[in-house]
């Protein structure tokens, strides 16, 4: 049986299941936490299965695993109109576009990825679609601005990348 959620309806999408409004969403408002254990990277399964696995890198060296909820279940977008803003051990998804109800919300996936360990061809269908999610310094600089001015670039990635963006703090609005 799949998780229920008075906002979200997680239902068949184009790549499986997907979460789906089931209300307004505005730009900058939270739509959802994600839970599930910390692992660190040499405890990741292995193999990985990109289709079973559901972890997401939230640090350097930090991964959360799946949760068992409708957290599990958001797709990625080459076009998303939702991005994870994490700080610490916290991860939070955001509405970084005005979402309606009936639309899948979908994150980038590549925005939180810093490893040179994993990559999977892509079949989001955006009209943007870069045919890979691969990490996050393979993004065209223009992309990468773009989810910098969003605030949905994790730190280690910032401070990694964009040293002089680092007195910025974590969740400080890049221009």
């Amino acid at each position: 049986m799949l998780p229920q959620h008075p906002y979200l309806l997680i239902k068949p999408s184009n790549n499986g299941y997907g979460v789906f409004a089931n209300k307004n969403f505005s730009a900058g408002e939270v739509i959802c936490e994600f839970h599930g254990q910390l692992y660190s990277r040499e405890a990741l399964p292995q193999p990985y299965d990109s289709v079973e696995d559901h972890y997401v890198q939230i640090g350097e060296n930090l991964y959360m695993g799946p949760s068992g909820e409708v957290d599990d279940f958001f797709n990625h977008s080459c076009d998303p109109n939702a991005g994870l803003k994490i700080t610490a051990t916290k991860a939070v998804l955001i509405a970084i576009k005005d979402i309606s109800p009936g639309q899948e919300i979908t994150w980038d996936y590549s925005t939180t990825m810093d490893e040179d360990d994993w990559e999977m061809n892509c079949n989001c269908g955006s009209k943007n679609c870069r045919g890979k999610i691969r990490d996050f310094k393979y993004l065209q600089p223009e992309i990468q601005q773009k989810y910098l001015t969003l605030d949905i670039v994790p730190e280690y990635i910032v401070r990694k990348y964009f040293p002089h963006l680092r007195n910025l703090g974590p969740n400080s609005n890049v221009h």
